[in-house]
């Protein structure tokens, strides 16, 4: 076992990233839910220009849910590794999915349903095999790892990938390829995450007597965080723009989430004293949390039908349906003469003569 096996600290994080996950997806439902009662009452809609939300409580419940979440979230950084954390956070989605079928009618069909149980079960596997990031204390030794030649070297590589992406590709390739903006995101992402990281180890020293507000180094992750959130919203706006939400959504989940996790392991050295079935349960947890969220999104909308199915089995539905119409049509066995009856073998016997003479 990884990280679990460890210091209490890590359970604390494990319950803030999934009372996240709660928090967030039930906001979400929250909020549709005061949208829709507008609607019946004939109100401005949100789309439309309106405001009329802000007169509704069920919008501001959903509000403060998504507030209590994401700084749940953000709190949960300072006590488990960032690895654990950020692929947690596909869980919201499956939260807001159970719950809209549940409280809002919305179809949840057989790909869903897959999709959910995939996700319950990769972060099952992920939470069994996290890894053990090294202790940062203080933020003293948060500047000393931010001074490893290793990350100075990653965070150069996105950060002229990322201007690359926004400036070169952006242009050409940005209303054609959804890759463009989501990795411009993801990448950005993946620093934005280390800042919060140094921010909670920061909260946690303020919060036990330290005079943390006179060291620069926390206002200088509190102004980058700003800046790499503001670089992610407004080009994922963008992406969302331009492309299908059923995209952009598993794409950069996977996206974002492998940048945190490469982000991590260079900056907290967390796959370094992991064991090979530690590393091989984290890479097959990962993956089948993205095979959920895969199927959960881009057949959100495909009905499951007999249609559907493969050809062998569709093969096999026609005859049975068959031979149960043929069984309807005839008599039982059991009433059936076992032997032909004399005018069945008259009448065969004038049909060979005739043949006979026919031939002659």
């Amino acid at each position: 076992m990884g990280a679990a096996g460890g210091r209490p600290g890590f359970y604390v994080g494990l319950g803030l990233a999934l009372a996240s996950s709660a928090f967030i997806g039930g906001s979400f439902i929250l909020k549709k839910k005061g949208l829709l009662r507008l609607c019946r009452r004939g109100r401005a809609r949100a789309g439309q220009g309106g405001h009329a939300y802000l007169q509704e409580w069920l919008w501001w419940a959903g509000l403060l849910c998504m507030g209590v979440g994401e700084a749940a979230n953000f709190a949960a950084y300072a006590f488990a590794p960032a690895t654990l954390v950020t692929p947690l956070g596909a869980l919201s989605v499956l939260v807001s999915a159970v719950l809209s079928s549940t409280f809002l009618n919305e179809q949840l069909n057989a790909h869903g349903k897959i999709g959910c149980i995939l996700s319950i079960l990769g972060s099952t596997v992920m939470v069994i095999h996290a890894p053990q990031e090294e202790e940062v204390s203080s933020l003293e030794s948060m500047a000393e790892k931010l001074k490893d030649p290793g990350f100075i070297v990653f965070a150069v590589c996105v950060l002229v990938s990322s201007l690359l992406l926004i400036f070169v590709a952006g242009p050409r390739y940005g209303q054609s390829n959804v890759l463009v903006y989501v990795l411009v995101c993801s990448a950005i992402g993946s620093l934005s995450v280390s800042c919060v990281k140094g921010l909670g180890i920061a909260l946690k020293e303020l919060f036990s007597g330290k005079p943390v507000l006179k060291e620069p180094l926390g206002w200088v992750l509190l102004v980058c965080l700003v800046i790499c959130i503001s670089v992610q919203i407004n080009y994922l706006n963008k992406a969302l723009d331009i492309f299908n939400t059923s995209v952009v959504t598993p794409v950069y989940y996977v996206l974002f989430t492998t940048s945190v996790m490469m982000c991590s392991a260079i900056l907290f050295k967390e796959w370094q004293h992991m064991v090979l079935d530690n590393i091989i349960g984290t890479i097959s947890g990962f993956l089948t949390i993205v095979s959920g969220i895969f199927l959960l999104h881009a057949f959100r909308d495909m009905p499951f039908t007999p249609d559907l199915l493969p050809l062998f089995l569709q093969q096999g539905r026609t005859d049975l349906h068959a031979s149960w119409r043929s069984a309807d049509r005839h008599q039982s066995c059991q009433h059936q003469p076992l032997l032909p009856s004399d005018d069945k073998g008259s009448q065969s016997a004038e049909e060979e003569e005739e043949e006979e003479g026919e031939s002659v």
